[in-house]
């Protein structure tokens, strides 16, 4: 009866691994690099708004950046953890005289770090819906009169984001995703050129963006 038992376990085993297999989705499994573009609107945060109609404070710019991450798909739903680096080229505008535009004075959006997880849900077998959120960290380039950025002399912003897109898988081995993100920063400190800074003062900037992107997993 033992030695019945044990064969049984053992055929049980057989069969429920190739089952296990067969529930994890390689078209969304593994590792994956990519490019990222779209829109990158930074602005004062709810508590920094001016609030007055017609005036548009956002720095627009155009998005451009990499990100890499690695997902499980298992059954019908995604979890992953990514990262990315990207930069923008909004810029405050030259010819606005008030300095403390923004709430900084003259500033460009410069790069911005990201790290976090994203989970979601199969609407198809070749469709993933899912949501992000995790940790930013962004620079605020300083622009000087000429119009000039100097790259010696930034704020740096820490804050969290999230987001949400839909991702369409390209044969096994591509990608092209859609995107929405939110970011918030609420901690920032200005750099000096010669290494220095100010220490840590709370802040209030909104980022909102729409990215595409296109990738490959391997």
């Amino acid at each position: 009866m033992r030695y019945a038992a044990l064969g049984l376990l053992a055929a049980s085993t057989a069969f429920a691994a190739p089952a296990f297999a067969q529930d994890v989705n390689p078209t969304f499994t593994g590792p994956r690099v990519g490019i990222v573009g779209g829109y990158d609107g930074v602005r004062p945060g709810s508590s920094e708004d001016s609030d007055i109609d017609g005036d548009n404070q956002t720095v627009d710019g155009f998005l451009y950046g990499v990100d890499a991450g690695y997902d499980v798909a298992l059954g019908g739903a995604l979890v992953g953890v990514e990262a990315e680096l990207t930069d923008s080229t909004g810029k405050v505008k030259a010819n606005r005289s008030d300095p403390n535009y923004f709430g900084y004075g003259r500033v460009s959006p410069g790069r911005d770090i990201y790290l976090g997880v994203r989970a979601g849900v199969m609407a198809t077998p070749s469709t993933l819906v899912y949501a992000k959120g995790g940790y930013t960290n962004a620079k605020l380039n300083v622009v000087g009169y000429d119009g000039d950025v100097d790259v010696d002399q930034n704020y740096e912003l820490d804050g969290y984001r999230i987001g949400a897109g839909v991702e369409q898988a390209i044969g096994t081995n591509t990608y092209a995703k859609l995107e929405y993100r939110y970011s918030n920063y609420s901690s920032a400190d200005f750099r000096f050129g010669d290494g220095t800074d100010s220490g840590s003062f709370d802040v209030d900037t909104d980022r909102h963006q729409v990215a595409v992107g296109v990738g490959m997993r391997f």
